[in-house]
């Protein structure tokens, strides 16, 4: 269980959190939505312990900043903003392998399903890679972790569409954990979570339950028919994994359930061209079957 207690945190006489009180119950998948400066990454960081503040953060009653070592076992969690680090990526799982007594094996598998060789890059510095590859090395790091508490700070910023279907998926084999989605597109993490908490200027202003009647790990096969070939349309799709027909005319391909919304909005831009769509959601125990494949 994780309580805050009237947390305040202020900066330079900016009131970022202000009296923030909140339960978070083990299994509880919170949505953590927000406008910009709402104090969201605020209260992740005095969660992990790494600011000083008024108030009280407890983690299954122990404060994360008097038992840091016992407390961050339990989490796994990905930043918003990727680490300056300087060492080679390799040497980076390792040591966060060392640090969380997960299995380096795990890791990579992670790394490979989320499309990251990490052979081919372990000897660069991880400042050094791109802002993908950052974010898929940061997020296998952390699914590598048998964590009991996930946090994840805008974990798909930077992900190509296939990576984000990836990214959703893996968090859907762990619905049984404890979970912080911190996120702008509250659509995007809609199947994943069970409750959703709104933050503005550092309160809670919405505390809602979430209705789970769709399974998360739901896909949709989707087949798009054109009027006539568009270039600017053929480099948008296959940005999602979609592969043509010989015709240039004929697209298929399939979306991830939380990525409707946003694979819709995609596709809205070039409705003028757009002669048939079809989305068909694809047998859910298919798609788990599909993916107990893939693990193994």
């Amino acid at each position: 269980m994780i309580e805050l207690r009237h947390l305040v945190k202020t900066f330079r006489r900016t009131r970022v959190l202000d009296d923030l009180s909140l339960t978070i119950a083990d299994g509880d998948r919170i949505a953590l939505i927000g406008s910009n400066g709402a104090g969201k990454t605020t209260m992740i960081r005095c969660i992990l312990g790494e600011y000083v503040h008024e108030g009280t953060v407890l983690i299954d009653g122990l404060s994360p900043r008097d038992h840091r070592t016992r407390v961050l076992g339990k989490i796994a969690f990905v930043p918003q903003m990727p680490p300056p680090l300087r060492m080679p990526a390799g040497d980076l799982v390792e040591f966060a392998a060392r640090v969380h007594d997960s299995d380096v094996a795990t890791i990579r598998q992670v790394a490979a399903r989320l499309g990251l060789d990490l052979e081919e890059v372990r000897r660069r510095p991880f400042l050094k890679l791109s802002g993908g590859q950052k974010q898929k090395l940061l997020i296998a790091i952390a699914m590598g972790h048998d964590a009991s508490i996930f946090i994840l700070d805008e974990p798909t910023a930077n992900l190509d569409p296939a990576a984000r279907q990836i990214v959703f998926d893996l968090l859907a084999e762990r619905l049984d954990r404890t979970m912080i989605i911190s996120s702008h597109r509250l659509e995007e993490v809609a199947l994943l979570v069970n409750r959703v908490i709104e933050l503005d200027r550092g309160r809670v202003v919405l505390d809602d339950k979430v209705e789970e009647a769709v399974d998360p790990s739901l896909r949709l096969d989707c087949e798009i028919v054109l009027r006539r070939p568009d270039e600017a349309f053929a480099k948008a799709i296959a940005e999602w994994g979609f592969a043509s027909a010989e015709d240039g005319l004929t697209w298929r391909g399939e979306v991830a359930g939380p990525d409707r919304l946003r694979f819709l909005g995609m596709l809205a831009r070039y409705s003028g061209i757009v002669r048939a769509l079809e989305l068909k959601e694809r047998d859910a125990a298919a798609c788990k079957e599909e993916q107990a494949h893939v693990q193994a």
